[in-house]
């Protein structure tokens, strides 16, 4: 049995299922866990993905846009009717 290191809820967690760096997630408040140690078995929060944040702020900057489409996109050619079709 380990514990949440954000709201100390107890988890059940099989030695035999899961490695060193393993990820999951707290059932009771849903924060990502890392298994770091397995005798005994021992959560920490997992580091945050550096990739999903850059993805996260890309959006962002879609949704800034009034019209819905982000500044730089190839849609402006659309507009300039510079097609060659």
């Amino acid at each position: 049995m380990a514990s949440c290191p954000e709201c100390d809820a107890e988890i059940e967690v099989d030695e035999f299922d899961v490695d060193k760096g393993d990820q999951l997630s707290c059932p009771e408040c849903g924060s990502s866990l890392e298994v770091t140690s397995l005798s005994p078995i021992e959560l920490e929060l997992a580091p945050e993905d550096e990739d999903e944040e850059d993805e996260d702020l890309e959006d962002d900057d879609l949704e800034d846009d009034e019209d819905g489409d982000a500044e730089g996109d190839e849609d402006e050619d659309e507009e300039d009717g510079d097609w060659d079709e």
